[in-house]
């Protein structure tokens, strides 16, 4: 049900971590409404208390997560079932987990994980994955939908700097569950390239809702002018 409410929409990424300016709940309720009002049928974001804050803001589809920075490991988002447990509570519809190859911390490995959120949360799975051949390992592992948000963000894909239509496309060939489109998405027209290469639904962050961001592209322009 969620991922039909948002076939072929955007989905506006919400988050701020403790070191950004706009950082806390009640700024990030404020932008899903202002993300809801400017039209997106969908919001991205972190950790219970910002989910919880922007479920009673808005009625829209909230894809959850949770960022944790376990010692000795490269895996952050939603990296297990505790924070899949804390997403679930705070009213995210759908939880986003890392869905790379990299090893995880706690027992669950990847198919477990998903297992456990599907049977003890009741909640469908978004795989965050960097490469094709996770797209294809955790679909099979059994996630609802794979996301490109992870391509540029690991060892094996660090050359990666801008979107890439292209893996969006092979993404959409290769698996049969649904496709959405996150990462380096900086332009309508490239949000719409996103669609148009097959993703069921596109997920833009920092276009739209980091304003310190935003600002230095601008002034970076003016700088080389």
């Amino acid at each position: 049900m969620i991922l039909e409410q948002i076939r072929g929409q955007l989905i506006v990424s919400c988050q701020a971590l403790d070191d950004e300016p706009l950082h806390g709940s009640d700024i990030m309720a404020a932008m899903a409404r202002a993300a809801e009002e400017g039209g997106a049928a969908g919001i991205r974001a972190n950790g219970g208390p910002d989910i919880a804050a922007i479920r009673s803001a808005t009625r829209l589809p909230i894809i959850g997560l949770k960022k944790v920075v376990v010692p000795g490991f490269e895996v952050y988002i939603t990296p297990h079932f505790a924070a899949a447990a804390e997403v679930a509570g705070a009213g995210a519809d759908l939880i986003a987990i890392d869905g790379t190859g990299r090893h995880r911390p706690g027992a669950d490995d990847l198919a477990g994980l998903i297992r456990r959120i599907h049977a003890e949360l009741g909640k469908q799975v978004l795989a965050d994955c960097a490469t094709l051949e996770e797209a294809l390992s955790a679909a099979a592992a059994g996630a609802d939908a794979v996301a490109t948000t992870m391509s540029g963000y690991t060892e094996e894909t660090r050359e990666v700097s801008c979107f890439q239509p292209d893996l969006v496309r092979a993404f959409v060939q290769a698996v049969s569950v649904p496709v959405i489109a996150e990462g380096r998405i900086w332009t309508p027209e490239e949000a719409v390239a996103a669609l148009n290469a097959g993703a069921h639904a596109v997920v833009v962050g920092s276009a739209i809702t980091r304003p310190q961001e935003i600002t230095r592209r601008f002034t970076s322009a003016i700088r080389r002018r």
